[in-house]
C-alpha cells in the first residue's frame, strides 16, 4: 500500500512563498506521475499541477501557471510544489497525489488517481 505525506504548509503573508513536499512511500514504488490538489472552503477539489517520472514534463493550471513550480527527487519518491507570490484565494487545503501509471495530459479529477495525501493547510493572509 502507498502512503503519501505532506509537509511544509502553514500560515504565510500575501506575497510571500512556501514550499510543500510530499514523501511517497515505500521508497522503492515506482510512481510514474505525482501530482497536487487543493481544496479551498466551500469549493470543489482542483488539481493544479503534475510532472512526469520518465521525462520531468509538467502541466499547471492557469491559475497556478509562472507561481508555482512543481518537482520531483525520483531517489526518495518526493515531489514538491514551490509557491511564490502567493495570494488570499490560493488558501487552501493542499494534497498531494501519486499514480503507478503514465501522466495524462491534464490533472483531472482527483477521483481518477490511485494514491492521495492527507493534505496540508496553506493559509495566505492579505
Amino acid at each position: 500500500q502507498v502512503q503519501l505525506v505532506e509537509s511544509g504548509g502553514g500560515s504565510v503573508q500575501g506575497g510571500g512563498s512556501l514550499r510543500l513536499s510530499c514523501s511517497a512511500s515505500p521508497y522503492d514504488y515506482t510512481l510514474y506521475c505525482m501530482g497536487w490538489f487543493r481544496q479551498a472552503p466551500g469549493k470543489e477539489r482542483e488539481g493544479i499541477a503534475q510532472i512526469s517520472r520518465a521525462d520531468g514534463s509538467t502541466f499547471y493550471v492557469d491559475s497556478v501557471k509562472d507561481r508555482f513550480t512543481i518537482s520531483r527527487d525520483n531517489a526518495k519518491n518526493t515531489v514538491y510544489l514551490q509557491m511564490s507570490s502567493l495570494k488570499p484565494e490560493d488558501t487552501a487545503i493542499y494534497y498531494c497525489a501519486a499514480d503507478p501509471r503514465k501522466c495524462r495530459t491534464s490533472v483531472g479529477s482527483y477521483l481518477t488517481w490511485p494514491y492521495l495525501g492527507q493534505g496540508t493547510q496553506v493559509t495566505v493572509f492579505s
